[in-house]
C-alpha cells in the first residue's frame, strides 16, 4: 500500500520538478493538465503545461491528428489572420474565426458542436480586426463563453452556442462603457473606435477586460474595467489616465486627461486568484511619438499594474519607460511565476518588453528582484513643444534579448550590394541606442515592433522563462502635420488621412522600401491598382488585421480619404470645418491649456515602416528573429537559438538566420516547447533543455497565434491555428492538431 502511495504522489508532483513539496497555488496550472481552460493556459499566463505523453523521446513521431476548416479566408483579397489562442474545457476545443464567429468543436475529432455568428440577428456592419482567444466561466450548469467583436461583448452558452439574453442588453455589452464622458473628460467615447484583440480574464463573478483602440488623436482613455459576469453590468472602472484628484494625475499635464487617450492594456492580463490581484501591462498614450501636450511622466502608461481584481483599487505600479515617444507598449501579458531568489522561494511577477528586457517584481510589493538603474538619455534635439524624461530604467539582469545598439557592425552584410544600400541610409540618418528621440531628419529605431511581442511568454514551474523575439530595425521620421506629405496638395482628404491614417500607412513613395510583402502596414501610394473604390471602402468600414473599423468617422470622410488614396480630389481645404465635425482641419493655434478633442498633434511620423535591404531582407546581421530561455532564479540566459528561415536563402546554404516572428511559445513538462510564428510557416518543437529543434511541420498557411496542448480520453493534443496571412503569405482558415498515433498500449 505504502508503494501505491509514494507511486501515485510521484505521477502527480514530478512534473513540477523542484518544487516537489509545495502547495497548489490557485494560479499553478491544472495539475492533471487535461484541460486548457484559459487564454495562457492557466489564471497565471503561464503557457505551461504538465503533460508528458508527448515528450523528447517520442517527438518525432508526432503527427497530423485532424484538421477543423473554418470555411473562411478563401479569398487572398479579404484574409484575415487568425491569432486565436483556443480554449479547452471537459473536451470541448472554443476558438474563433478570420471573420470572428465563435465555435465550439470535439477536441479529440475537430468536429463541429456548434457556432454563433455575432452578426446573425443584427444590421451591423462586419467588424475584423486581431482577436487572440475567449474566455470561460460557470457556475453549475450555467457555462458561458465570454468574447468580443469590434467594440460588443457578448455572452454565449458554452453547450448551446446560443446567446445569453440576460446579460447586457439581449446578449450583448457595449464595451464604451466606464471610458468617459462630457462630464468627465470633457468629449464623449460612445463612437469612437474601441475594441478587444485579447480576451479578458476571470476573477470570482467579474470578466476584467482591456482595450484596443487608435492611437492617433482620437484615442479614448485607456481604461481597465471590470463587468459582472452574470448581469453585464459595470462594476469598477480604473483610469489609466488619471482624472483630476487621482493619484498620478501630476504626472501629466493639466488638461491632458481631456486631449489625449490611450494608456490602454491591449496585450492582456493574469490574475493571482489566491491574492485577488489581477497584473496588467499597459501601452503607450496617444499620440505615438509626440508628447508636447503630455509633459511629464505619464503615469499609468507602459507600466506593469497590480489592482485589487474585486474592486479596481491600485496597489502597486511600475512604470517601464518614462514619457513614452517610441511606441513602446508592453506588448505581451505579464507571466506570474516562482524563483528561487537570494536563497528564498519568490512568487512574483515577470513582464517582456518590445525593447528586450524583462522586468522582475514581487507580487505583493512591486519591488524590482534584480536592481533596475534610471539611465540617462539625451533629452535633445527634440520637436518644438516636447518635454522628454531625461532617464528610462533598465534592469541589471536579464540581459537584452534583443539588439540595443544600432552601429556599422550590426549592419547586414548578406551581399556587398546590401550592405551598401544599408549604410547610405545609416550614415544619413540619427541612430544608436533604443532612446534617439523622433525628428525630421529622420532616425533608425529599434523596438516598435518587438522585441518581445502580443504571442505571449512561457514560464515552467522550476522559474525558466521562454520568450520569441525579433531583431528588426525601423525608419522614423517626423513632419509637421500641416506639411504637404511628400509635396501632395492638403487636400480634404489628405488631412483626414494625416489624421486618421499616417500613422501607420506610409504614403508618396519616397520612404518606401522593398519588404517583399512582408511590411506591416503596406504603403498606400499605388493603393489603386490593387482595390478598387469599394473594397477600399469596405476595408475603411470594416477593417482588416491589425487595422480597425473605421465606421465611426462620417460616411464622406471616408469617402474624401478614398478619393486622395485613388488621386481623385478636387477640391483643397479652404474653409473650416463645422462644428460637429471631430475630425477639423483647421491649422493648429490651440494654446497649451485649451482642451480640445480629437487631439491634433503638431508632428505626425511617415508610418509604421520596417527598414530592409533593396532585396526585402531585414537590414541587421541575422540572426533577425530569435528564440530565448532565461533562468529567472539567476538572471541568466539558458540559451539563445535563431528562430525561422527564408526557404529561399536556405536553398542558398543560408540557414540559421531566424525570421520575424509573430505569436507564442507553450511549454510542457514533457521537456518541449512549441512555437510557430515565423515567416517560413512552420511549427517546431525545441529541446527546453539545449534549444535544439527536434520536431517541425509545415502548416497549410502561417501559424501567428500561440499553440495549446491538452489531453482527451488519454490522448495529448497539441493545436495551433492556421490562418496567417502575414508577410504576404497565402490566408488560411483552419485550425490543426497534433497527436501521437494511437496505440493499444498506451
Amino acid at each position: 500500500m505504502r508503494g501505491i502511495i509514494v507511486f501515485l504522489f510521484l505521477c502527480v508532483w514530478l512534473p513540477y520538478g523542484t518544487g516537489i513539496f509545495r502547495g497548489v497555488n490557485p494560479t499553478d496550472p491544472l495539475p492533471n493538465g487535461a484541460d486548457w481552460p484559459n487564454y495562457g493556459g492557466n489564471p497565471a499566463g503561464n503557457r505551461f503545461s504538465p503533460l508528458t505523453q508527448i515528450n523528447a523521446q517520442n517527438i518525432a513521431r508526432l503527427q497530423p491528428a485532424w484538421t477543423f476548416d473554418t470555411g473562411e479566408n478563401k479569398d487572398p483579397e479579404k484574409g484575415m489572420d487568425i491569432q486565436c489562442q483556443p480554449i479547452v474545457v471537459d473536451g470541448v476545443l472554443y476558438g474563433t474565426t478570420p471573420r470572428h464567429k465563435l465555435f465550439a468543436v470535439d477536441a479529440a475529432t475537430g468536429k463541429q458542436l456548434w457556432r454563433f455568428d455575432p452578426l446573425a440577428d443584427s444590421n451591423k456592419q462586419p467588424r475584423f480586426h486581431p482577436l487572440r482567444g475567449v474566455t470561460y466561466w460557470a457556475d453549475g450548469a450555467d457555462k458561458r463563453i465570454l468574447y468580443s467583436s469590434g467594440s460588443s461583448l457578448y455572452a454565449v452558452n458554452a453547450v448551446t452556442g446560443e446567446l445569453i439574453r440576460s446579460f447586457g442588453t439581449n446578449g450583448e455589452v457595449d464595451l464604451h462603457q466606464g471610458l468617459g464622458d462630457s462630464k468627465t473628460i470633457g468629449h464623449e467615447t460612445a463612437n469612437l473606435s474601441i475594441r478587444n484583440t485579447t480576451p479578458g480574464v476571470i476573477y470570482r463573478d467579474l470578466l476584467i477586460v482591456g482595450s484596443s483602440m487608435s492611437e492617433g488623436g482620437d484615442a479614448p482613455p485607456g481604461n481597465l474595467r471590470a463587468f459582472n459576469v452574470r448581469t453585464g453590468k459595470l462594476a469598477w472602472v480604473f483610469h489609466t489616465i488619471p482624472l483630476p484628484g487621482e493619484y498620478g494625475y501630476e504626472t501629466w499635464g493639466k488638461d491632458s486627461y481631456r486631449k489625449l487617450g490611450g494608456a490602454n492594456c491591449w496585450a492582456g492580463m493574469v490574475v493571482d486568484e489566491k491574492r485577488g490581484i489581477v497584473y496588467a501591462g499597459t501601452g503607450s498614450p496617444s499620440v505615438d511619438f509626440y508628447g508636447g501636450d503630455r509633459p511629464g511622466k505619464n503615469l499609468f502608461a507602459n507600466c506593469v499594474l497590480a489592482l485589487n481584481a474585486q474592486t479596481g483599487k491600485h496597489i502597486w505600479h511600475f512604470q517601464t519607460v518614462h514619457h513614452d515617444l517610441w511606441d513602446r507598449d508592453l506588448p505581451c501579458p505579464p507571466n506570474l511565476i516562482t524563483v528561487t531568489h537570494n536563497g528564498h522561494r519568490v512568487e512574483a511577477v515577470a513582464q517582456a518588453t518590445k525593447d528586450g528586457y524583462v522586468f522582475v517584481f514581487d507580487r505583493d510589493t512591486g519591488k524590482p528582484l534584480f536592481p533596475v538603474n534610471e539611465v540617462r538619455v539625451s533629452t535633445s534635439p527634440a520637436l518644438p513643444g516636447e518635454k522628454p524624461w531625461p532617464t528610462q530604467p533598465v534592469p541589471t539582469k536579464p540581459a537584452p534579448f534583443c539588439l540595443q545598439q544600432l552601429s556599422e557592425a550590426t549592419i547586414t552584410d548578406r551581399t556587398p550590394e546590401a550592405r551598401a544600400y544599408v549604410l547610405e541610409r545609416f550614415r544619413n540618418s540619427q541612430k544608436g541606442n533604443n532612446f534617439i528621440l523622433p525628428n525630421e531628419t529622420g532616425s533608425l529605431v529599434f523596438g516598435m515592433g518587438g522585441g518581445a511581442e502580443w504571442g505571449g511568454t512561457a514560464a515552467d514551474p522550476n522559474g525558466i522563462f521562454y520568450v520569441n523575439s525579433n531583431n528588426m530595425l525601423w525608419w522614423l521620421k517626423m513632419r509637421p502635420s500641416q506639411a504637404k506629405p511628400d509635396g501632395i496638395a492638403l487636400t480634404r482628404g489628405a488631412s483626414l488621412f494625416n489624421t486618421n491614417c499616417s500613422a501607420c500607412h506610409a504614403i508618396g513613395g519616397k520612404e518606401s522600401v522593398s519588404t517583399k510583402g512582408q511590411q506591416t502596414y503596406p504603403d498606400l501610394t499605388n493603393v489603386g491598382k490593387r482595390l478598387d473604390r469599394a473594397q477600399i471602402n469596405a476595408l475603411l468600414a470594416s477593417g482588416r488585421g491589425r487595422m480597425p473599423s473605421f465606421s465611426h468617422i462620417t460616411r464622406e470622410d471616408r469617402d474624401a480619404i478614398v478619393d486622395f488614396l485613388l488621386n481623385s480630389e478636387k477640391q483643397p481645404v479652404v474653409a473650416k470645418a463645422s462644428a460637429d465635425d471631430i475630425h477639423k482641419v483647421d491649422p493648429i493655434t490651440k494654446t497649451p491649456d485649451k482642451a480640445e478633442f480629437p487631439y491634433v498633434s503638431p508632428y505626425l511620423n511617415n508610418g509604421n515602416t520596417q527598414f530592409r535591404d533593396q532585396d526585402g531582407y531585414p537590414a541587421l546581421k541575422s540572426p533577425w528573429g530569435t528564440l530565448n530561455a532565461i533562468d529567472l532564479n539567476t538572471g541568466e540566459f539558458k540559451w539563445q537559438v535563431p528562430l525561422g528561415e527564408y526557404p529561399e536563402l536556405v536553398a542558398k546554404g543560408v540557414t540559421q538566420t531566424g525570421t520575424e516572428n509573430h505569436g507564442g511559445p507553450v511549454v510542457t513538462a514533457g521537456g518541449l516547447l512549441f512555437i510557430a510564428a515565423t515567416y517560413d510557416q512552420k511549427l517546431r518543437a525545441f529541446d527546453t533543455k539545449t534549444g535544439k529543434t527536434v520536431w517541425e511541420y509545415k502548416l497549410p498557411a502561417g501559424g501567428f497565434a500561440t499553440p495549446i496542448t491538452y489531453m482527451v480520453n488519454g490522448r495529448q493534443y497539441v493545436v495551433i491555428a492556421a490562418g496567417g496571412t502575414r508577410y504576404g503569405l497565402k490566408p488560411g482558415g483552419s485550425y490543426v492538431a497534433f497527436a501521437l498515433p494511437e496505440t493499444r498500449n498506451r
